[in-house]
């Protein structure tokens, strides 16, 4: 059997979010509202806090973590685009970030686990 949403991706989420997201539930915000609404922000982190505390479908669930994972690597690479040619250079960091998350989205949207390199820079 696979997988559940919440197995696959509450590794993910941070008590901050989750804290976040119960509060504005508490204030009688819908969240599928706020999910989508943080998805077409490119903020998956809200998303998916608002998608754990959620009752829709797990494939509704994947639909728009994905889309928030998607909408990020795009807002990301308009950022590096802007910063190239405000400041003369490339950006490839914004840009190598922003492949990481259109590889988040593909991975959830096939109902993987996402899998993330750490961002700490190894020292020998």
């Amino acid at each position: 059997m696979p997988a559940t949403f919440a197995e696959l991706y509450s590794s993910l989420s941070k008590e901050v979010f989750l804290e976040q997201a119960r509060q504005q539930l508490a204030e009688g915000h819908d969240g599928l509202t706020c999910a989508d609404a943080y998805a077409e922000q490119g903020k998956p982190d809200f998303a998916l806090a608002f998608l754990l505390l959620s009752e829709i479908s797990d494939e509704a669930k994947r639909d728009i973590l994905a889309r928030s994972y998607e909408q990020r690597a795009t807002l990301s690479e308009e950022k590096a685009e802007d910063f190239d040619r405000q400041f003369h250079r490339p950006f490839p960091l914004i840009k190598l970030e922003a492949q990481k998350d259109r590889l988040a989205a593909q991975q959830v949207r096939q109902g993987r686990r996402v899998r993330r390199e750490s961002k700490a820079l190894r020292v020998n």
